[in-house]
């Protein structure tokens, strides 16, 4: 009994795993199949099949992980974010559906000669181009560089909740719902041993509180004071990775984005600041004991340094989690690419990207935490640097 009772978990373990990967690989092709029906260009209607279905990796993948208007859930299943414009009439709202609902397509001749097509969408006086809004033209809505691509309209100041934006309140209001759940249980268990999400969430506070605040900043009484802080970055970074690996929720690519992990840099950059005491800032701008010829060349470097570390954050955070979606991202498109050359090469090659897809799922899933973690460490050891006692 015991036996097929082990048996019958193993295999719904199986089945769960399967289906996840399944899930994971097909919302990628269903991407791929909503964007070749976005790009379908009907001026070009008369070109060869083979020129219509060629398939362009570094468009889809780009598409995948950029930021949007819209969350796409499968085929043409869409979630339409709010669009809010701020003009010289004042706000204008409306859904983004009337923009991707009304789609326009032109071309132009490049520096090089090769004729280059590309769709927009318009909506009331508004054009929405490469997920940027512009005014749209009293002519033609719509002017491109032939030379860079890019639209020559007039920008417009867009406030719209995009898709990294719902991401980012998706992770708060499960921030909030994950601590607000454990703070309850430890009222209502005083004393008691931890049970359920407190017994999983409270060995991760002491954790980052024991091994990495403490160590870093020099002792309990000062790593106090910034546990909030670091704390909240840890597990907003962390499940905000965590949403980017969930099949059918949309992609997000949250700590994918500059904007956010500018924030949180910045972030970073004031504590710093402000917490900064007299020896920080008398090593910085006049280290002790250095000749004087040398303070010269020391004294820019160090104060280089202090927009440096920040930065660093934000690039490191951004690159390693982007870098995470594209290689997936790449394995699909190897599939798509052989696919048309012929179904046996398709299918061939698709089996082994499955495989590599695993893999890099199940390394993403350490990076998710690894990324979280670098991230509240750096963090914490350059408190220690600003709240760091002189030693002579």
């Amino acid at each position: 009994m015991l036996k097929n009772t082990a048996t019958r978990k193993a295999l719904t373990q199986s089945i769960l795993f399967l289906t996840f990967f399944a899930g994971l690989t097909f919302d990628v092709f269903a991407q791929h199949e909503h964007d070749e029906h976005e790009h379908e260009s009907e001026s070009h209607a008369e070109n060869s099949h083979s020129e219509e279905s060629t398939f362009d990796a570094g468009e889809m993948i780009m598409h995948h992980i950029a930021d949007a208007h819209e969350i796409h859930i499968i085929g043409d299943l869409a979630i339409y974010l709010p669009i809010i414009l701020y003009t010289d009439e004042g706000f204008e709202v409306f859904s983004s559906s009337h923009f991707y609902h009304n789609e326009h397509h032109g071309a132009y001749t490049d520096s090089t000669g090769i004729e280059e097509g590309y769709h927009y969408y318009t909506h009331d006086d508004f054009v929405l181009y490469h997920e940027h809004i512009y005014y749209a033209n009293s002519g033609e809505a719509l002017s491109v560089n032939a030379a860079t691509g890019e639209a020559t309209n007039e920008a417009v100041i867009d406030l719209s909740i995009t898709k990294s934006v719902t991401g980012v309140l998706l992770t708060c209001l499960l921030l909030l719902l994950i601590f607000g759940s454990v703070a309850r249980s430890y009222k209502k268990r005083a004393g008691q041993a931890p049970k359920g999400l407190q017994s999983f969430m409270e060995p991760l506070i002491l954790f980052i509180r024991d091994e990495v605040a403490i160590p870093s900043i020099g002792s309990a009484a000062k790593a106090e004071k910034f546990m909030p802080f670091l704390l909240t970055t840890f597990f907003f970074i962390w499940i905000a990775n965590m949403l980017g690996l969930i099949p059918f929720i949309g992609g997000f690519n949250i700590t994918g984005t500059l904007s956010v992990t500018m924030v949180l840099a910045a972030v970073v950059f004031i504590i710093i600041t402000v917490n900064g005491n007299k020896h920080y800032w008398s090593h910085i701008l006049w280290p002790a004991g250095v000749p004087l010829p040398i303070k010269f060349i020391l004294v820019p470097i160090e104060f280089a340094s202090i927009f440096i570390k920040p930065l660093v954050l934000m690039v490191r955070l951004t690159a390693n989690i982007t870098a995470g979606h594209i290689i997936i991202l790449a394995f699909v498109s190897l599939v798509l690419i052989f696919g048309q050359q012929s179904a046996t090469a398709g299918y061939g090659v698709g089996f082994g990207s499955v495989l590599f897809m695993i893999f890099m799922f199940f390394i993403e899933l350490l990076v998710a935490f690894l990324q979280a973690y670098v991230f509240t460490l750096l963090a914490a050891l350059y408190f220690g640097e600003a709240k760091q006692e002189g030693h002579h």
